[in-house]
């Protein structure tokens, strides 16, 4: 006889403290490896979301004159609490997400790097000076906070994301509001404390959990002055269109369904590798995950397919608590569902099963949201998988007969987060890298995403805003500058009345 899991009632941390939920309506959390509901999260009325908005704004004054040095020895002291408290961290993802350890630990590390180019601040929003602009006038520019600011988080990443949207935020001086994804929000009341611990001041960071009601009082509330988004397309448009009607600053990340390029001079054992693990990692949950590729020529595809086959065949899909998993489940029963029947209408509109993930065991006999790596050639741009971003495990081979037509046929895309060609010409990769038109371009790098200190974001419908996620924009889009011009006349100066730009003197 199994022993039930104990069901723990999670809170809101709202002006620095573990706060219960008033509206007495929750959300289950779920352990995706056995499908056992861990936790109930409180979902916030806009009533509650007002109030903690209210109190960010009562303590945004304080933390914005705080020297950014000042500010960013809090950050240093919050880097080092994720790290001495990582085993804690990492189980609590693995918990609630179904990452394996590997994966999370990568994940942590990527959220690392904004920490530490959040650190790096005081460099960031440096302003520009310059002396005697004309007529003795002396002109610079400086960086301001805007106040109190969201962040809209998704499930995949229970904290790069997070911390990707928001360290740069806090180091500028704003007051941050997330509203974490209720699947999965163990980790960011978890990170709450650690931001308590490391001296972030009561009401600068906040986490409140909830649905369309917490996320349209963010949208709507004329307090908040910016807001980060990272989530599914329809939805990014959502926020997108509601926050700028309401005149908020916006960047909105949505999905991708990203490529990768194969050139017959390729090495393909190589190639075979860096595909399977950026298509199946963490489940292929991932925004930049590689959900289709094509080889060109068919006798490419032809060798690659073959391998490919046996490579896939011997990937464990299993819970984190298991030696050697190479991907956990997804996020959801839901989820699940729809991942298989996005394989059904494949096979049925004519694609090919070379690995079929539904007739794994653990997908067929487990409580657990797993579903097994499916592999479908012959995927053509009529099938509805083509397009359709499958947040799961079933990945495309889509046959092209040369680098034009591939490069046409990402070009005709609507989502356009990440791409990658592998191949050892350097003519076809320029060629490659100058025509196509996405946001994350890698050459011979099995998932592009940049480094934290460069800018993430994609074009067309993955990004709506100008926003980025990561890199030195986040200093940008995070302040206001303001430009000064001043002069100081002397004791016996007198000026007659002139109808000139002062500069102009």
């Amino acid at each position: 006889m199994t022993e039930a899991v104990s069901v723990k009632k999670l809170t809101h941390f709202i002006n620095g403290e573990l706060v219960e939920g008033k509206s007495r309506s929750y959300s289950k959390v779920y352990n995706p490896s056995t499908g056992e509901v861990i936790a109930e999260v409180p979902i916030a009325t806009a009533e509650e979301t007002r109030e903690a908005i209210a109190a960010a704004k009562a303590a945004f004054p304080a933390w914005r004159d705080l020297s950014v040095a000042k500010r960013a020895e809090v950050l240093m002291r919050f880097r080092y609490l994720i790290t001495e408290n990582m085993d804690q961290l990492l189980d609590t993802i693995c918990t609630e997400s179904g990452k394996t350890l590997e994966d999370a630990r990568g994940e942590v590390t990527r959220a690392l790097e904004s920490v530490d180019l959040a650190i790096g601040a005081p460099h960031l929003v440096k302003g520009e000076y310059s002396v005697n602009v004309g007529g003795q006038i002396n002109a610079y520019s400086a960086k301001y906070p805007l106040g109190v600011v969201a962040a809209i988080s998704p499930f995949n990443f229970p904290i790069m994301v997070p911390l990707a949207q928001t360290s740069m935020a806090i180091a500028v001086g704003n007051a941050v509001i997330l509203k974490a994804s209720e699947k999965v929000p163990m980790t960011s009341l978890f990170v709450s404390e650690l931001w308590k611990k490391a001296g972030l001041p009561d009401g600068i960071w906040t986490v409140v959990n909830g649905s369309k009601d917490a996320v349209n009082e963010l949208l709507e509330n004329p307090t908040v002055q910016a807001i980060s988004f990272v989530g599914s397309t329809p939805v990014a448009k959502y926020i997108y269109e509601t926050g700028a009607k309401y005149g908020k600053r916006v960047t909105a990340l949505g999905g991708g369904k990203n490529n990768m390029v194969v050139m017959p001079d390729a090495d393909l054992e190589q190639v075979a590798n860096a595909f399977i693990g950026a298509a199946y990692g963490a489940a292929s949950q991932r925004c930049m995950a590689i959900s289709t590729i094509v080889p060109v020529g068919e006798e490419t595809a032809d060798r690659l397919v073959a391998i490919l086959k046996d490579k896939i065949s011997k990937l464990k899909v299993g819970s984190y608590t298991e030696e050697g998993t190479d991907f956990g489940p997804v996020i959801s029963k839901e989820s699940k569902e729809s991942i298989l029947k996005a394989i059904d209408l494949a096979e049925q509109q004519g694609a090919t099963v070379v690995n079929d993930g539904r007739e794994v065991d653990i997908v067929k006999n487990s409580e657990g949201f797993f579903v097994g790596p499916t592999l479908l050639d012959n995927v053509t741009k009529e099938m509805d998988i083509c397009d359709q971003e499958v947040f799961g495990p079933a990945r495309n081979v889509v046959r092209v007969g040369s680098l034009s037509e591939a490069i046409d046929f990402i070009n005709d895309q609507e989502l356009a987060n990440g791409v990658t060609i592998f191949t050892n010409d350097g003519a076809a990769a320029r060629k490659f890298t100058t025509e196509i038109d996405v946001g994350m371009v890698g050459v011979n790098v099995p998932i592009p995403i940049p480094v934290g200190y460069h800018n993430f974001a994609g074009f067309k419908g993955s990004r709506f805003g100008e926003g980025h996620m990561f890199g030195p924009d986040q200093a940008r889009f995070f302040t206001k500058t303001k430009t000064v011009s001043e002069r100081w006349p002397g004791t016996t100066e007198t000026t007659a009345s002139t109808f000139a730009f002062p500069s102009n003197d």
